[in-house]
């Protein structure tokens, strides 16, 4: 099926320019919400939300685009991929919903940083330890595959969150090899003087800047094509986890 072109001409989102402009990470999730940039995404987003999956035909969809979750000063920031068609897509916020995120939250609240196990909802009461989790590109995009010129058109959406962040993040956390690249891409932009090194699961640099030390580090996503085939697996999760909440001194 081919979306672009099923949508009326409208006046596209300034990415670039919006993101720009915001000097909170309140007002940065609030503009994130109304972006409208890529036309395919857009299509492919909202067509999901009225067709949906028929496990979850009684319920009301977001079909917007997903900012990041948690703590306004993090230590951790943990950076994956792209919403979820059926999760994030659906509920309305990051790794909520699928079997991803029951991974992901799971394995947070197993290590102390995660209120509750699961993220079901943007109403369950969840609460992150001083961390945030967010994504390259915030539409669901069709086979978890956006375009090139999607993810380049999305950027600057998450150049602004690592500028707002980065006052206080401590250590960056990157799930599979899209976020890992683009991770990599953000911390040179801030100056960073972070090697680059080729994604493995488990792959971690710690280095200076500033009179500040950092550690970056990688693990498989927790989609599951990883965790159904045991690639990734919950003592794989939690140990990068737990790496990255020691150093940021966020767990013991």
């Amino acid at each position: 099926m081919e979306w672009p072109g099923t949508l009326p001409r409208v006046k596209r989102t300034n990415v670039e320019l919006v993101s720009g402009a915001a000097q909170t990470l309140a007002q940065l999730d609030l503009d994130i919400h109304k972006c409208n940039a890529c036309p395919r995404l857009v299509a492919w987003r909202e067509e999901v939300a009225v067709v949906k999956r028929k496990s979850y035909e009684g319920q009301e969809y977001w079909g917007k685009p997903i900012s990041g979750f948690g703590s306004e000063k993090p230590k951790i920031l943990i950076v994956g991929l792209a919403p979820g068609a059926h999760g994030a897509n659906r509920t309305g916020r990051i790794f909520t919903g699928d079997s991803s995120g029951d991974w992901l939250f799971g394995s947070l609240h197993r290590i102390g940083i995660a209120k509750i196990a699961t993220s079901t909802s943007r109403d369950d009461k969840q609460v992150l330890k001083s961390t945030r989790i967010t994504t390259a590109v915030r539409c669901a995009p069709p086979d978890n595959a956006p375009a090139v010129d999607e993810r380049d058109r999305c950027q600057p959406w998450l150049s602004r969150e690592f500028q707002l962040t980065a006052p206080s993040v401590r250590a960056y956390v990157g799930l599979g090899a899209f976020a890992w690249t683009a991770m990599h891409k953000e911390l040179k932009a801030l100056g960073h003087p972070v090697p680059k090194v080729k994604f493995s699961h488990g792959a971690l640099v710690e280095y200076s800047h500033l009179g500040k030390d950092f550690l970056v580090i990688a693990s498989y996503h927790p989609s599951q094509q990883n965790t159904f085939t045991g690639k990734l697996t919950k003592e794989m999760l939690d140990s990068v986890l737990t790496k990255a909440g020691r150093f940021a001194s966020v767990i013991q």
